[in-house]
């Protein structure tokens, strides 16, 4: 565990100059860990993944294999996006995996969160193992960990609870096969965006909204099914959408929705209507260890409610959270 404990001497990454000497140091690390060995990495498109394959890339080049998996849990057009960013515009050896049933029948009538996460990431790493199956001389699994998510998972630190286990960190299965690679594990958010730049990643990939690994898994709350989730997904690109016309987008950290199991009696279409309401949320941090609440103007509360409303099946209700952390985390799960 000593290992995954961050250096009380260890400067933070600021500015341009300390993000290249960090890179340079885990160029070398990486390449002294791999060798001649390909590397597997879970690439999602969020700044920890595409920061951790912006420097295998620089480290070993095409030893680096990209797998993006589509567990069915993205949010509205995530995974065909992705591809179309890494493999089509940067040229990524990347491969693609749909495992929507695969994940989503795995899933089914789970309600408790932590075995959500763990379902979701030891699937991952069999998903993995299975494209390894496919391939040659394939010994490591690259993560891209950060420090909160170690934080938060460490059993029992200092006689606390941890708050959750995270899919790259508490989830992996004890039989994991593969030697991990975590350059970026002792970085805060905000210093990975900085290596990031560094690295010459696109401003708008750098700082796309954090994604929680286990996706809507963790924000279609309780168990999970199809027409909930569907639901889910269709009220947070409303929400998405409105951000980025009203410029939000640029200024607030994390914004999205999660659908309770939960049903309230509605009216529509002047006849009794029970359905499930979407609560937002809208968060602003410099480390993910804090968060504040963003102040949303009423005007385009009452615009997001409005569309949810009317053009998502089976919500009848939009809420706001307007719980700082602590006490409350940034996911709801």
């Amino acid at each position: 565990m000593e290992n995954n404990r961050r250096p009380e001497t260890m400067e933070r990454i600021t500015t341009a100059a300390l993000a290249d000497a960090f890179i340079e140091e885990q160029v070398a690390a990486v390449r002294a860990q791999v060798g001649n060995k390909k590397v597997l990495l879970a690439l999602s498109g969020g700044v920890d993944s595409s920061v951790v394959a912006a420097l295998l890339i620089k480290a070993i080049g095409k030893q680096l294999v990209c797998v993006h998996v589509n567990h069915g849990l993205m949010r509205k057009n995530e995974s065909e996006n992705v591809v179309e960013l890494f493999r089509n515009q940067l040229d990524a050896n990347l491969i693609y995996v749909d495992a929507t049933d695969r994940f989503l029948n795995l899933l089914d009538g789970v309600s408790d969160p932590e075995q959500k996460r763990k379902i979701i990431g030891k699937e991952f790493i069999e998903v993995f193992a299975d494209e390894a199956r496919k391939l040659e001389g394939v010994d490591f699994l690259a993560q891209g960990t950060i420090y909160p998510d170690i934080l938060e998972s460490i059993k029992q630190a200092e006689g606390k609870k941890a708050v959750k286990s995270h899919h790259n960190v508490g989830g992996l299965p004890e039989d994991l096969k593969f030697d991990l690679v975590e350059p970026i594990k002792l970085l805060f958010k905000d210093e990975v965006r900085v290596v990031g730049e560094a690295l010459g990643l696109p401003h708008a990939m750098v700082y796309r909204q954090p994604f929680p690994g286990p996706g809507l898994g963790v924000r279609c709350l309780g168990a999970i099914t199809r027409d909930r989730l569907h639901a889910l997904r269709e009220a947070d690109a409303i929400l998405r959408e409105e951000f980025a016309n009203a410029k939000l987008n640029e200024t607030v950290w994390q914004y999205f929705v999660v659908v309770p199991d939960i049903k309230s009696v509605g009216v529509k279409d002047e006849s009794r209507y029970e359905g499930w309401p979407a609560i937002i949320r809208a968060v602003n941090t410099t480390d993910a260890m804090s968060a504040t609440i963003e102040e949303i103007p009423y005007a385009l509360l009452h615009k997001i409610t409005n569309r949810i409303t009317h053009e998502v099946e089976g919500i009848n209700r939009v809420l706001y959270d307007l719980t700082p952390k602590p006490v409350g985390t940034i996911e709801w799960e």
